[in-house]
């Protein structure tokens, strides 16, 4: 057998792309309800969902509707979490990776007592996790950090959103410490490269100007200080409990085999490493730190942040992959999509709706690399494609694609397992649809699970097993070894 006889097959989602009910039981604004789509714009002309500035979150703010914020909606899990949560039972899954939506807990994030009710949605959620056999995966900051130290302190480059950070982190520790043996901290912790805003809370226009790049290093370095932080007090908070850390594996091929295709792949790759590197190692590179010298750009440190992050370091490493990339000195070459980046299209391979590349042979790689760079164990937190599926007349919903998507993954898993690599859980994303991180669509549909709701907010929300809600079932009966 492949795979362990405790390996944690399950699903991942997002409080701010799944739970909706952003304005009930005391909930407060996060930078998630600030995410606009609109169908009657393309997404090539239409940049609300990425284009942040004081004027488009004060617009958001001022609007008290969901009906260009899907997010605020997402597919109202806090309401169907029981009816959710059966379904994942019934296909088998071990595990099931979700976030604590920091503003339900702390609705400004300044809060010194928790919000009440929001505690309890995650107590009864986890209760009802535990009654499934279901092992949670908790993330702590996944996308949705409160509005308001968005707004006060220009999100993370202000040092003291470590201490609200903490605070919140902590109650959570002391809450569910009775429930919850795996936690994450930060939520692609690289990503803040890409989307300042969705990761840390930054308004670029806030910032000074030509400083920008700056900051967003020293909103990086604050939420390095703070992972360190919580994964001290986890430990000693709940024995035995393991933090890792969440990593966009974003793996990057030569365009071609010119020495300077390779250098500058090399240095991509590189750079996607650093933000583990700092949280598996406990210090940054002397590469990045010689970058950041070369560009100017200076972190305000405090004595005792090194030795803070030297000492607590994590206890696994996890990561998303989606797809693979190419790069290349030569400018003119025909781009493709990715998870929040663009990169040269690879010939050599087919791309889903959306025009992310499908490259299995990239998971074996990525799995192969993270081991032997870490040697920790690892785990797969978010692996998926994005697909318009069609409802046939009878209500069926046959995916194909979707089973043939992961299955040769898992057959490349099962080879880098079979290779040495200390593989310990799989979580698909999403196991279920929900509304989509990068594009806020619903039409962009991951799950073995059918909502019935479109872009605009439209449906029932009535839940439809898909043919690949059968297949995944049969995959985690078998620990893996049936992917016919």
């Amino acid at each position: 057998m492949t795979f362990s006889k405790d390996f944690l097959w399950g699903g991942a989602i997002a409080a701010n792309q799944a739970e909706g009910a952003w304005n009930v039981d005391g909930r407060g604004m996060s930078v998630a309800d600030v995410a606009s789509y609109r169908s009657d714009l393309s997404l090539d002309d239409y940049e609300g969902h990425v284009a942040i500035s004081s004027d488009v979150v004060q617009k958001a703010m001022d609007d008290p509707t969901d009906k260009y914020y899907p997010k605020r909606r997402g597919i109202d899990f806090y309401h169907h979490y029981k009816e959710d949560l059966a379904l994942f039972a019934e296909m088998g899954f071990k595990a099931l990776r979700v976030s604590i939506a920091w503003s339900r807990i702390f609705p400004t994030g300044e809060e010194q007592e928790p919000n009440e009710k929001g505690l309890q949605f995650y107590d009864n959620l986890f209760k009802e996790m535990k009654k499934h056999n279901i092992e949670p995966i908790v993330t702590l900051s996944h996308y949705e950090m409160p509005l308001a130290l968005s707004v006060k302190y220009n999100g993370w480059v202000e040092r003291k959103v470590i201490d609200d950070f903490v605070r919140f982190s902590n109650v959570c520790f002391n809450r569910y410490k009775d429930y919850v043996k795996y936690w994450l901290t930060f939520n692609e912790i690289d990503s803040i490269n890409r989307h300042p805003f969705t990761t840390a809370g930054i308004i670029p226009d806030k910032c000074p100007e030509g400083k920008e790049e700056e900051q967003v290093y020293q909103a990086l370095h604050h939420q390095f200080v703070a992972s360190a932080l919580v994964t001290k007090d986890c430990h000693e908070i709940i024995p035995g409990s393991q933090v890792g850390c969440m990593l966009t594996k974003l793996t990057t091929y030569p365009n071609t085999c010119k020495p300077e295709d390779v250098e500058i792949t090399l240095k991509k790759n590189l750079q996607n490493y650093f933000y583990a590197d700092v949280q598996v190692f406990g210090e940054y590179p002397r590469l990045t730190l010689k970058k950041l010298e070369r560009k100017g750009i200076h972190i305000q440190m405090e004595e005792g942040d090194l030795e803070i992050l030297k000492e607590n370091t994590v206890d696994y490493l996890s990561f998303s992959y989606y797809m693979s990339l190419t790069e290349s000195v030569e400018d003119g070459l025909e781009k493709t999509a990715g998870n929040t980046v663009r990169g040269v299209k690879n010939p050599y391979l087919p791309a889903t709706d959306w025009g992310w590349q499908i490259d299995p042979i990239g998971l074996k790689i990525s799995l192969l690399e993270l081991y032997d760079r870490y040697r920790l164990p690892l785990i797969i937190v978010e692996n998926g494609m994005g697909a318009k599926d069609e409802v046939e007349s009878d209500g069926s919903i046959h995916d194909d694609y979707r089973v043939k998507y992961f299955r040769e993954h898992f057959r490349q898993m099962k080879e880098a397992v079979e290779e040495g690599v200390e593989l310990f859980g799989y979580t698909s994303w999403g196991p279920i649809d929900i509304i989509s991180a990068g594009t806020s669509q619903m039409s962009k549909r991951y799950g073995f699970i059918y909502v019935d709701q479109d872009d605009d907010g439209n449906g029932t929300l009535e839940r439809t097993r898909k043919d690949s809600f059968y297949w995944y079932k049969k995959v985690i009966e078998s620990n893996g070894e049936d992917l016919d």
